[in-house]
């Protein structure tokens, strides 16, 4: 399913990442990041798609609501996993999303 996104301009984080062989919690940590993501001020929306590279990008309304979830607390330990334990490599890239459209535009 796509992101419901207000008009442009508002930002995206693109989490690309390459899986470790530890699953161990892996899953349940996705979804209840995937749920308390949701609930952030200025979240906006969330698309993702895994095969060899694990995609993810969320939507967000500010820079500020980005810094906010990036520290809360529960995001931090999850981090952590994932440093430690369950991606062999990753990338983050935030961008400013000035222009959309797409079928019927």
């Amino acid at each position: 399913m796509l992101a419901e996104t207000p008009d442009p301009p508002y930002y995206a984080v693109i989490f690309s990442s390459q899986r470790s062989d530890v699953a161990n919690g892996y899953d349940e940590t996705a979804e209840r990041m995937m749920h308390l993501a949701s609930q952030q001020p200025g979240f906006l929306g969330v698309e993702s798609a895994r095969e060899e590279v694990g995609i993810t990008v969320s939507y967000w309304a500010d820079l500020e609501s980005i810094k906010r979830w990036k520290a809360q607390a529960e995001h931090r330990e999850a981090q952590r996993m994932g440093r430690e334990a369950w991606y062999a490599n990753y990338r983050v890239r935030i961008a400013r999303v000035e222009r959309e459209y797409g079928l019927g535009d």
